[in-house]
């Protein structure tokens, strides 16, 4: 053995809370899915918009309905364009950014699907390429963190 320590890991529950600051969103339901590969966030509309010369995509999180919709709008550079296989087992594109959000008090950087979620139960859902190496997930527990 190298003697090499593991990094800690936090344990995380089954379903938890997480806020975007940049969006003005906090305490954001989300589920925790380990069968899920990448993050995903719930907004109705996104779009390119070209400033200048460049591309952007232009999306607010949530929608108006939802409580804790802030109407923020977000402009980002960077994105990507992604085939995604549905929890239905359909294949659709989406659009993927990167997203800072906090969640135990800590703030880390994420893949996020933009997708619509009106109908499910979480607007978020947190999956295992970025649960990989930071958590442990206990389905006996929920909100592990504390709200903000």
């Amino acid at each position: 053995m190298s003697g090499t320590k593991k990094p800690h890991r936090k344990t995380i529950g089954l379903t938890d809370f997480i806020s975007i600051p940049d969006a003005g969103i906090s305490n954001i339901p989300c589920k925790v899915d380990t069968g899920a590969d990448s993050c995903a966030i719930h907004c109705e509309r996104a779009r390119i918009r070209e400033v200048d010369g460049e591309e952007y995509l232009v999306f607010k999180l949530l929608d108006k309905k939802h409580p804790l919709y802030s109407g923020q709008e977000l402009k980002l550079k960077e994105f990507k364009e992604m085939k995604v296989k549905s929890s239905f087992g359909d294949f659709e594109y989406r659009y993927q950014v990167n997203l800072s959000f906090k969640i135990s008090n800590k703030t880390y950087t994420a893949a996020f699907n933009l997708s619509n979620r009106r109908n499910m139960k979480y607007p978020a859902l947190l999956g295992r390429k970025f649960l990989a190496n930071k958590f442990i997930v206990d389905v006996s527990k929920r909100n592990t963190s504390e709200r903000r």
